[in-house]
């Protein structure tokens, strides 16, 4: 899966879950903010992005995970694992 693809595959799949217009999904967002999440919500988040791409999210990895950008990486970096 290319870098394209996952950045297409993941806005459109949290715009749908969270209603947010997709092109609010930018990079540089940061994603609490911008899906508006609780730690409910959060929950959620990491339940949809391990069952959509079979991987795992530790909690200690939530941190690092500020911006789209970050999350497209974390993604990219353990699809290839």
């Amino acid at each position: 899966m290319t870098r394209d693809e996952i950045i297409k595959q993941v806005n459109g799949v949290l715009a749908e879950e969270f209603e947010v217009e997709e092109n609010t999904l930018s990079p540089e967002a940061n994603v609490k903010e911008t899906l508006s999440l609780d730690s409910l919500s959060l929950v959620d988040l990491v339940a949809i992005i391990q069952q959509t791409y079979k991987i795992k999210i530790p909690v200690t990895d939530l941190r690092s995970i500020q911006t789209f950008n970050d999350l497209y990486n974390y993604i990219e970096s353990h699809l290839a694992q």
